[in-house]
């Protein structure tokens, strides 16, 4: 029987080790594995299907009126026009009541848009309610109320509005003449802001989003394209005009973007942080520029600076209230005694001055 050397011998108790050791650390690897819990993937985002009326995106030269000039507005001679792809309202009040929707608007003409708002003239307010597509009935619309608007030293205008979309060229029309005439833009929670309509949330000096708001590929009208390539071409024009238009009003051209990978026969719902992020919701970041050098001209350095200090303490505690805007409203009340509003020189320019 061989003798076995010291090397020999200890192999076997050496290979135990061995073995012993390598379960232990597959043990512990194990453990670390189920310790270790990988993070949640974020939801996807939230899509639905579209109700197949064609009321969203919907890209076409428009034959229809187109809006009126600053000098045909300054007279009484206005063209004839009516609200057909909608309903519109006026009431005098900044009350978020679905119920109070105020006086119906169908005729387009002077006499009978001066008869809808001339209770407003005393509240220094109107709200415009409109729910319907997005056309040139409707740039008629806001364009003729914000010249009344005007006419009888209504600062406060609010669109409250609850559209499924319609056609992107109006749309930029009226987005654009909205911008020019300080508009708040509301929808509220049980209203939706679909596709085009989503470029009418650009121009708003403010958003006060509570209701659905989602976007699509446009749908090109008359389109002779036969091929992919044809296709896009002529949505590539569309394309940039959209881009252009969020761009100058200080939205995330990003949103064009988006618009184009989400079939037409569905539809993307953004969250608010998305509508907070592409600059849809809150103050517009362009009129915030153009108003912070106008208010350090009329109210001074003081005012402009106690405003922002409000503005933001507002977004981080009375925004909290997400979807309850009367919640919300009552909260920046509070708030704006804490930082001297309405301020004595410039009671007009004081946050949430429309509720004094």
């Amino acid at each position: 029987m061989p003798v076995l050397g010291p090397v020999a011998r200890c192999r076997p108790r050496f290979a135990g080790l061995v073995f012993t050791l390598a379960c232990c650390l597959a043990m512990v690897a194990c453990q670390r594995q189920a310790a270790v819990v990988p993070p949640a993937a974020a939801p996807p985002p939230e899509r639905q299907q579209t109700s197949g009326d064609r009321s969203g995106a919907i890209s076409r030269p428009s034959n229809d009126e187109k809006p009126l000039t600053a000098d045909v507005l300054k007279g009484t001679k206005w063209p004839p026009a009516r609200v057909r792809s909608g309903e519109a309202s006026v009431s005098c009040d900044t009350d978020y009541d679905a119920s109070g929707d105020g006086l119906s608007l169908v005729n387009l003409e002077f006499f009978s848009v001066i008869d809808a708002m001339s209770q407003c003239r005393e509240q220094g307010v109107v709200r415009l309610h409109y729910r319907g597509k997005v056309d040139a009935d409707f740039t008629s619309l806001v364009q003729r109320v914000a010249a009344m608007a005007d006419r009888m030293e209504i600062g406060k205008r609010i669109l409250d509005i609850d559209s499924p979309g319609g056609i992107v060229e109006d749309a930029i029309r009226a987005g654009d003449a909205m911008g020019a005439a300080h508009w708040t833009i509301w929808v509220r929670k049980d209203a939706v802001c679909h596709s085009a309509c989503v470029l009418i949330l650009a121009a708003g000096d403010n958003r006060v989003i509570s209701g659905k708001v989602g976007i699509h590929r446009i749908i090109r009208m008359s389109s002779t394209a036969s091929s992919r390539a044809e296709l896009s071409k002529e949505l590539g024009a569309v394309h940039d005009q959209i881009k252009d238009y969020l761009a100058r009003n200080g939205a995330d051209v990003a949103v064009a973007d988006l618009m184009m990978t989400v079939p037409s026969s569905n539809l993307r719902l953004l969250s608010t942080d998305e509508l907070q992020q592409f600059g849809l919701s809150g103050s517009n970041a362009v009129q915030d520029d153009l108003e912070r050098i106008r208010l350090l001209r009329k109210c001074g350095e003081g005012f402009v600076r106690r405003k922002e200090a409000f503005v933001r303490e507002f977004d981080q505690q009375c925004s909290a209230n997400g979807d309850d805007v009367d919640a919300v409203n009552a909260c920046g009340r509070v708030l704006r005694e804490k930082f001297g509003f309405p301020d004595r020189k410039c009671p007009d320019e004081s946050p949430l001055s429309e509720y004094d």
